[in-house]
């Protein structure tokens, strides 16, 4: 009776473990996956999303302006209430509402690459490369609490 309990126990915490990694928060995140791009590279803030599955465009809205610290770097970075470009497998184009503070200036990133293990960020004719598990987590927005 003994090892039947223990085994029962083992099996039950093995399953735990195996359905306890965490699901995108939403929709939106999870189409990032579906890309080939990590969830954190949208604030956990996302209220709607819509994509055009033919075009690739698609539309983010969030809970309004967010700003945030970006990984690895400490970048400060501002989410617009609308996030809009146009995805396609390991690439975001045209993308507008994300800005990023570097070298005494905001700059807005127009778009995104997924190059294996790293992330590349376009910012009008220059770019540069993270490592893509730097944005495993979505982030939450400056002085919002999470529900849970």
């Amino acid at each position: 009776m003994a090892k039947a309990l223990f085994l029962f126990s083992l099996i039950f915490l093995s399953t735990r473990l195996s359905c306890s990694s965490p699901d995108p928060p939403t929709l939106a995140h999870a189409e990032l996956t579906n890309y080939g791009f990590p969830i954190g590279l949208l604030p956990s803030s996302v209220q709607t999303y819509a994509l055009n599955q033919t075009s690739g465009e698609f539309s983010v809205q969030l809970g309004g302006t967010c700003k945030l610290t970006l990984p690895p770097d400490n970048y400060l970075a501002t989410y617009s209430n609308r996030i809009r470009g146009k995805i396609e497998q390991g690439r975001i184009a045209e993308l507008d509402g994300i800005r990023v503070w570097a070298f005494f200036k905001w700059w807005s990133i127009t778009g995104i690459r997924s190059r294996g293990d790293n992330l590349v960020f376009e910012v009008g004719m220059a770019s540069a490369k993270f490592p893509s598990k730097n944005f495993d987590e979505s982030p939450e927005c400056d002085g919002q609490k999470s529900a849970s």
